[in-house]
């Protein structure tokens, strides 16, 4: 009930996140809380392999929690089908997809599996949907293009536009910017912010590109080695979660502009 009053899309209790072991379980992460609304924007951060995978790979069903619970629109995450967890969640891997064969209309229109027939006809109202994730991406013009075609960028666009067009009301995506230059990192970035504002989609991605998480996301999660923060960029920056995200003889924060330095 409280989750609905304050639009809460994903609410995340004491949860511990890692790998199922005999007779000893391996905790990658412990303690996380943290709640989501509607329409926001949330970036997760943290070094090289401390959990940020893992994290979403148990928050979109994928692997077990290992402790703690896990809420989709009030309902513990468990008490989904796949099937009703597929027209409530949409994700975003950083792997290639393997039917880069496809053109992109046709990749596209796999995001409207969880609402077709049973031989997989699309209604007029998915043909809508399909549509406006094209042009809401900027992929329409390649829609009769081959994925394998694609530059990197244009790739991840059309990636996101599959998400899109599955109309979930959450879109997770493991590094959206990973193989991308500085140009297309932020475009992705500030796609994303853009989705989440105009269709009021909750968008939580991981990333390494910290500098702009904190400039462009409403909210940020912050893994660090023994805590997990969430709160917006700047109460976190008052705070100092992100001076020990890194080695200090190597890497430096600002927390006046916001950006990481390098150590001379």
């Amino acid at each position: 009930m409280v989750s609905e009053e304050k639009n809460i899309i994903l609410e995340v209790r004491n949860l511990s996140v890692g790998y199922w072991k005999k007779g000893n379980d391996s905790v990658v992460a412990e303690a996380i809380n943290f709640s989501i609304e509607k329409g926001e924007l949330v970036g997760l951060v943290g070094a090289n392999g401390i959990g940020k995978s893992t994290l979403l790979r148990t928050l979109t069903g994928m692997q077990d929690a290992l402790n703690g619970a896990i809420f989709l629109k009030g309902k513990n995450l468990n008490e989904y089908s796949s099937f009703q967890l597929a027209t409530q969640l949409s994700v975003v891997l950083t792997e290639a997809p393997a039917s880069k064969n496809l053109s992109v209309l046709e990749m596209v229109s796999l995001g409207r599996q969880p609402y077709t027939n049973w031989i997989g006809s699309l209604s007029e109202e998915d043909k809508k949907a399909i549509q406006f994730a094209l042009e809401a991406t900027e992929t329409a013009t390649l829609a009769h293009r081959k994925c394998f075609e694609l530059s990197d960028g244009q790739m991840q666009r059309v990636a996101i536009a599959r998400a899109l067009a599955q109309d979930t009301p959450i879109i997770i995506l493991d590094e959206p910017t990973t193989h991308l230059d500085i140009y297309h990192r932020a475009y992705i970035l500030k796609l994303l912010k853009k989705l989440a504002s105009e269709t009021q989609k909750t968008i939580l991605f991981s990333t390494h590109e910290i500098d702009l998480a904190i400039q462009l996301t409403d909210k940020m999660l912050v893994m660090a080695k023994n805590e997990t923060y969430f709160d917006d960029p700047c109460k976190l920056i008052e705070a100092g979660r992100f001076d020990t995200l890194f080695p200090k003889e190597t890497i430096d924060f600002d927390g006046k502009t916001g950006r990481f330095t390098i150590r001379k």
